[in-house]
């Protein structure tokens, strides 16, 4: 669509030549001129406004139209009527367009009629019949096209906030469970040897502050997109490959002692991917299993990046909470976005599992 200016300038040239047609007329008319210029403005100056005032517009141009035809000025099939009502049938409502079709086809009809005799006035009113109902249904056809066009721009915009929401709260999930489940671990801890091993409840709240303050920066760092004012926070990186040893650190400190293995690299986006689906597995085990031993390995091949996260915990740890819970489900839809496969639970020797393998492409 060309911009606003553009097209009241187009509207503005439309008219001025109208003018200029009419005003040829009506010298070469018998009419005075003290009444053929005045029609002559009137049928091409209402125009250039025709985008502000459809209806208006339309009621001024066809008046003098009809005056025109009535006075024998010109006898044309209402080509500026028609500019008008395309406007008036794009920009109105249906009653609105409706009553206007029928009230400029009647009056005009019944000028045509008087002005000439038959048949000619007969097949005037067919050919100004043919015109004017062009234009209208060219200008009903626009409007049902752009209200389609917008229902489709609206729909999209409400998936892509519900999109983001959805992506939002599996961040949210995942930091606040992490993070939450080591805080759990070592306050347990601290309650439970504060009287008799001072100094081992030291070490546990050293270690809730560390993760305390990890997850506040991370979870600024993540709602700081919902804020327009806070441009520094949308520039700030997500977690990814380059993390996981710091996951594995933190998941030490609550009795997990995690080994693990990384081949290859990835690209930003499937590097968060991975590092949630480990960080949901290494939570897990802290959850549930802890003190355990965990191995994380990832393997990026040619055409698919695979991860294996075993540790020697309870196996039945996920029937009692991690099997319906929202840790595993987030983990499945993080797959499923790439096209992916997913699977949890206890292995054959024992343990717990997860192994999920992401298309590369």
């Amino acid at each position: 669509m060309l911009p606003t200016a553009y097209l009241y300038a187009l509207d503005t040239a439309i008219a001025v030549i109208l003018i200029m047609v009419y005003l040829d007329f009506a010298r070469m008319s018998d009419v005075p001129p003290w009444l053929g210029y005045p029609v002559a403005l009137l049928v091409g100056a209402p125009l250039a406004l025709r985008r502000k005032r459809p209806v208006l517009t339309l009621g001024i141009v066809l008046a003098a139209q009809n005056v025109a035809t009535l006075t024998h000025i010109t006898l044309e099939p209402y080509s500026a009527t028609a500019f008008a009502m395309y406007m008036v049938a794009t920009t109105c409502s249906q009653r609105v367009a409706v009553g206007s079709l029928a009230t400029a086809l009647g009056t005009a009809w019944v000028a045509v009629l008087v002005s000439e005799p038959w048949p000619e006035s007969f097949g005037l009113s067919v050919f100004l019949t043919v015109v004017v109902c062009a234009a209208w249904a060219l200008g009903r056809t626009t409007r049902i096209r752009r209200s389609y066009q917008d229902r489709q721009a609206a729909e999209a915009s409400a998936k892509a906030v519900a999109e983001e929401r959805l992506r939002i709260a599996r961040e949210l999930h995942d930091v606040v469970a992490h993070s939450l489940s080591l805080i759990t671990v070592k306050a347990g801890v601290a309650a439970h040897v504060a009287s008799a091993r001072p100094e081992q409840a030291k070490e546990a709240l050293e270690v809730i502050e560390q993760a305390s303050r990890g997850t506040l920066v991370e979870m600024r760092r993540l709602l700081g997109v919902l804020r327009s004012e806070d441009s520094r926070a949308e520039l700030a990186p997500m977690p990814g490959m380059d993390d996981l040893p710091e996951l594995v650190t933190r998941a030490s400190l609550a009795g997990v002692e995690v080994s693990l293995s990384v081949t290859g690299s990835l690209p930003d986006a499937l590097g968060l991917t991975v590092y949630r689906l480990v960080q949901e597995s290494v939570t897990n085990v802290v959850k549930h299993a802890a003190p355990a031993r965990c191995e994380v390995s990832i393997d990026v091949g040619d055409d698919a990046v695979r991860i294996h996260v075993v540790d020697d915990g309870p196996g039945e740890r996920v029937l009692a909470g991690g099997g319906g819970g929202h840790g595993l489900i987030g983990m499945r839809e993080r797959v499923a976005v790439y096209g992916g496969t997913f699977w949890a639970g206890p292995p054959a020797g024992g343990g717990f599992a997860v192994r999920a393998e992401v298309p590369l492409s």
